[in-house]
């Protein structure tokens, strides 16, 4: 499984020229709390049955509070075919924006 610190998340979003698909992980409550702009919210709880919202074409980083979670969601759709990297340190290590 690929890997990206938050920082270097942070940096793609950065550049003009990244699209990133960023899917958040984390329960309604934790999300309310802010997340990463552009992110989609999908809890770890209904990967299996809304990847049919994800493309294999594209490349998913996962997010989650602290990167365990997030973990499981990348090697899950991994395991299904789909190009993922996983957000190391999650939304705890996160010194970007939210919304």
């Amino acid at each position: 499984m690929k890997h990206l610190t938050a920082k270097q998340v942070e940096e793609l979003l950065n550049d003009e020229n990244q699209f990133l698909n960023i899917i958040d992980v984390r329960e309604d409550d934790e999300v309310a709390m802010g997340m990463i702009p552009s992110a989609k919210h999908i809890s770890l709880g209904q990967i299996e049955s809304r990847m049919n919202e994800l493309e294999k074409t594209k490349e998913y980083i996962m997010v989650c509070r602290s990167g365990g979670r997030s973990g499981k969601a990348a090697q899950f759709l991994e395991d299904q075919g789909f190009d993922v990297i996983n957000m190391t340190g999650g939304m705890m290590s996160w010194e970007g924006p939210t919304n």
